[in-house]
């Protein structure tokens, strides 16, 4: 029994030193259409090839203020109704890489670090002394670098790069919540019906006590 605590504490101490190694870096997302469209352009070019968004319809696309006429183009012959399902059929993905790809529909909130794990991850990838592509925040990833953050020719480029994974980052965030905007504009008006409610109560109050004094 005390062997098996000892591994189990060793292995704890191993992963939050491990997981200290790398510090994740900070992203700000945008909410804006602009950006979530670009963010979607994004993801659909580099990622929807293996990775699927289950939870995330074309028909969502269109609401939240991207063309239809890109949406048709990415949907093809499929309705709107139907959910952004990756390219690669799962067992040639489960051949290729060992395992399917996961789902980006609630990634940018399944993850500890949330957005920032993400954005570091696609731009944390770096090419060893020996030729081998790796990622800083998880080493034992299948994935390619996508967006050739490893290979970049120059600041500019890097910085286009950032910007894309920030894009895309924004548009995962969006996709984990496509109604977060919504509840917080809700919540204003709530606030604000609250404040102006509890003026007139208090009014009220005021006016009926001051009569009985």
């Amino acid at each position: 029994m005390k062997k098996l605590m000892t591994i189990l504490a060793s292995c704890c101490i191993a992963t939050s030193v491990f997981a200290s190694e790398a510090e994740l870096e900070t992203v700000k997302v945008g909410n804006d259409v602009q950006t979530l469209t670009r963010g979607a352009d994004a993801l659909m070019t580099n990622c929807h090839s293996c990775h699927s968004l289950k939870y995330v319809k074309y028909s969502d696309l269109v609401a939240m203020g991207v063309d239809k006429s890109k949406v048709d183009a990415w949907r093809g012959d499929q309705p709107l109704s139907t959910p952004l399902l990756a390219q690669m059929p799962e067992d040639a993905a489960i051949q290729s890489f060992g395992k399917a790809p996961p789902d980006l529909s609630l990634m940018a909130k399944a993850r500890d670090g949330g957005v920032n794990y993400v954005y570091s991850y696609l731009v944390g990838y770096y090419v060893s002394p020996e030729g081998v592509t790796g990622n800083h925040y998880y080493p034992p990833t299948k994935m390619p670098d996508i967006l050739g953050i490893s290979t970049a020719a120059g600041e500019a480029q890097r910085t286009e790069i950032h910007n894309t994974a920030r894009d895309i980052v924004s548009f995962m965030s969006w996709a984990a919540d496509p109604h977060a905007q919504e509840r917080i504009r809700l919540g204003y008006y709530v606030i604000a019906y609250l404040i102006v409610l509890t003026t007139l109560l208090y009014l009220v109050k005021k006016r009926v006590w001051s009569k009985l004094k």
